[in-house]
């Protein structure tokens, strides 16, 4: 009962959260200069303002701005996210083409940072402690520093250069190879090729964090006095470190990791462009450069509904991994 009026709560809260930013959204949107039907108008080579005008009654930008946040929010509870007259589609059906592309990547990426970046904590912080391997602990931690330091564009760039236009070994721009034709395990292999990049270039930066966080963690719980009690009673060094110092240790990782699927987000904005991956990240690109409005916060409100999901799973997975939290008690033992 305890855990089904968290949840409540959470959703609840979430819920709020995702109408707040929504209502944000709109009015920054309508602060943005540019207006959708001239922009429109001068695409379809008509600049006459009568035909500007009906277009603007066609989008419903003639009515107050109150009026159309009305007729919006009504809309997005009906599912009905508008309709993207430049893609001459729902913007949802748009949406819903694109997404699968974009957790693909997200998921991906968010494993290859996360397990890599706290396997490399762990040994830094090994290597730092035995005080023998310090030298394994620098290097970790300069190559870490350094991905954290490089622009993501720049990575994605070079990585395009070296693997793709030198070496020849993986493919460089979209998700698949066109006019191909692969099905089955061929098709599978095709796309993972392509993901390789856009994966390794998206995680880095994130991954470099975890380096950081893993091993900043685990020096501080490796000096507390359980830790000394485990080995005083002559527990192997791995089981110490696997039992008792790395799952104390993961509690902020955790933390980190809810944040930073949602900033992965946002980083695959970049990542899609300059890799021309055919996710949200590069549809909210494109509906900027085309003043496509409806599309754009459309865009905005699937993936602040995805980083609330992802926070809200954040706290489920939380309370199971630390007792204290589902017992009432905060971390530091205070009721």
């Amino acid at each position: 009962m305890k855990f089904l009026g968290f949840l409540t709560s959470r959703i609840i809260k979430a819920l709020i959260v995702v109408l707040g930013v929504v209502i944000i959204n709109f009015f920054l949107i309508r602060l943005a200069p540019g207006d959708p039907a001239a922009v429109l108008a001068g695409q379809s080579g008509a600049s006459d303002p009568a035909y500007v005008e009906q277009l603007r009654e066609e989008f419903g930008l003639d009515k107050p701005v109150l009026v159309q946040l009305g007729v919006y929010l009504s809309g997005v509870v009906q599912l009905d996210l508008g309709y993207s007259y430049r893609n001459n589609m729902p913007v949802l059906t748009l949406i819903v083409q694109r997404i699968p592309a974009t957790l693909l990547l997200m998921f991906c990426a968010f494993l290859f940072s996360l397990v890599l970046g706290v396997l490399l904590g762990v040994v830094a912080a090994n290597a730092r402690y035995s005080r023998r391997r310090r030298w394994l602990d620098n290097i970790v931690m300069a190559v870490s520093l350094l991905l954290y330091a490089t622009p993501l564009f720049w990575l994605a760039l070079m990585a395009i250069l070296l693997f793709s236009v030198v070496l020849g070994w993986l493919p460089g721009f979209g998700m698949e190879t066109v006019g191909a034709g692969f099905t089955g395990w061929a098709y599978i292999q095709d796309i993972a090729l392509h993901l390789v990049l856009p994966t390794v270039t998206l995680g880095c930066f994130f991954m470099a964090m975890y380096v950081m966080l893993t091993r900043a963690s685990m020096l501080e719980v490796i000096n507390m006095d359980f830790v000394k009690t485990a080995r005083a009673k002559g527990v192997a060094p791995n089981t110490i470190i696997r039992r008792h110092v790395l799952r104390n240790a993961l509690l902020p990782v955790i933390t980190f990791a809810g944040i930073q699927l949602g900033q992965m987000a946002g980083g695959a904005v970049l990542t899609e462009t300059v890799f021309a991956w055919p996710g949200i990240g590069r549809l909210m690109f494109d509906a900027l450069l085309q003043r496509d409005y409806q599309l754009l916060l459309g865009v905005f409100l699937v993936t602040s509904f995805m980083v609330v999901v992802f926070n809200l799973l954040t706290d489920v997975v939380y309370r199971f991994v630390d007792p204290r939290i589902a017992a009432g008690a905060q971390p530091g033992g205070v009721q």
